[in-house]
C-alpha cells in the first residue's frame, strides 16, 4: 500500500447517526449526534470522510441501509473508525447481543468504534 491511502490513515472516520425522532423537535437528536461527532473528531484528530444516517427503529443494524454502508466501508479498508453517539445508535439495549456482534465484526476488520456522547467520550469513547 502507498502512503496516504485511507487504510493507512488512522484518522479516516465515518460518522454514523441513527437517532430517535422526537415529536416536538424531530431533528434535534440527529443534529446533536452530528454536532458531537464533529467535535469529537476534531478533538481526537480524526477526519470524517462520510456522514451516514439511518432512521431509528430497526433493532438489527445489519438490516439498515446506512449501517450496511458502514460495513462496506470497513470491509473495503477505507475507514479506520466509526463514530457513534452512543451504543443504542448501533442497537438498543434489548438487542445488545446484536450490537456486540457488529462492534466485534468492525474490530475484526481493524475498525475502531468510538462513542462521541460526552460521558462516554471522556475516556476516549472507545469500545473495548
Amino acid at each position: 500500500m502507498s502512503a496516504g491511502t485511507p487504510q493507512d490513515d488512522a484518522a479516516a472516520a465515518v460518522l454514523y447517526v441513527c437517532a430517535d425522532r422526537g415529536i416536538l423537535m424531530p431533528d434535534l437528536a440527529a443534529e446533536r449526534a452530528e454536532e458531537e461527532g464533529h467535535a469529537f473528531a476534531e478533538q481526537h484528530r480524526l477526519t470524517i470522510t462520510e456522514v451516514i444516517t439511518d432512521e431509528y427503529g430497526e433493532p438489527d443494524p445489519a438490516r439498515r441501509t446506512g449501517w450496511q454502508r458502514v460495513r462496506k466501508l470497513a470491509q473495503a479498508g477505507t475507514v479506520a473508525a466509526v463514530l457513534v453517539r452512543w451504543p443504542a445508535a448501533i442497537a438498543p439495549e434489548a438487542a445488545h447481543e446484536v450490537r456486540h456482534r457488529e462492534t466485534n465484526w468492525l474490530q475484526e476488520h481493524g475498525v475502531r468504534v468510538r462513542y462521541t456522547w460526552a460521558p462516554l467520550a471522556e475516556a476516549g469513547g472507545e469500545v473495548r
